[in-house]
């Protein structure tokens, strides 16, 4: 039982590393010109063992994107993580702040790795669809929390949680939080407060 729960510990360990390492890649020198022998020399590990574990490059980048919104290995999804259940607890200002700083911690890890993502899908259809289905796990989520406004009567009048989802979508994108925190210079408490602010006046039906 000892030797086995070693093993598990090491692969996990390995394949964390291996993850790193693709994620410096990716970043740096983007998803075409990162190659598996790269992603394997940067890990320490043979390429061999890169293909053994996640098989393609492309079911790498999908398991980094995972692991970076998650923020960690385990097998719980986002509609799960403790912060949303609070967030779909609180009253309406409240869950739109959760839902915003949720949104930032994802983002200060992930968001770099969806720029990968999202300048390689022009040119490679499998990460294209990698790219929509982002977008619609996204969308899938924040459309939960536009239910929970919708259920305490606290949407502006004629705004639908399909339209509140989208408007949240728009705001909340790893896009606009990559050209205001690191191309604009705002820190991350400015979107931050920028996002929850706008956020607010466009949804809830007693801001004016």
């Amino acid at each position: 039982m000892a030797e086995s729960g070693t093993r598990a510990r090491k692969a996990a360990e390995t394949r964390a590393r291996m993850l790193a390492a693709a994620r410096r890649l990716f970043v740096e020198h983007g998803y075409a010109a990162t190659s598996m022998q790269a992603v394997a020399k940067e890990a320490g590990v043979a390429v061999q063992t890169l293909y053994f574990t996640f098989a393609t490059k492309r079911a790498l980048l999908s398991e980094l994107v995972d692991v970076e919104v998650a923020g960690d290995m385990e097998p719980v999804a986002t509609l799960d993580r403790p912060w949303v259940a609070e967030a779909l607890a609180a009253p309406p200002e409240r869950l739109l702040r959760l839902v915003v700083e949720g949104t930032g911690r994802i983002h200060t890890r992930v968001a770099p790795v969806l720029e990968v993502v999202r300048s390689a899908a022009a040119a490679d259809p499998e990460i294209a669809a990698l790219w929509r289905a982002n977008i619609e796990q996204r969308h899938t989520v924040l459309t939960t929390f536009a239910g929970a406004l919708a259920a305490r009567s606290a949407l502006r009048p004629g705004v639908g949680t399909g339209r509140v989802a989208d408007m949240m979508l728009a705001t909340l994108s790893p896009e606009t939080y990559l050209l205001l925190v690191s191309r604009r210079g705002w820190s991350h408490e400015e979107w931050a407060d920028w996002a929850t602010g706008t956020l607010r006046c466009q949804l809830l039906a007693d801001v004016d």
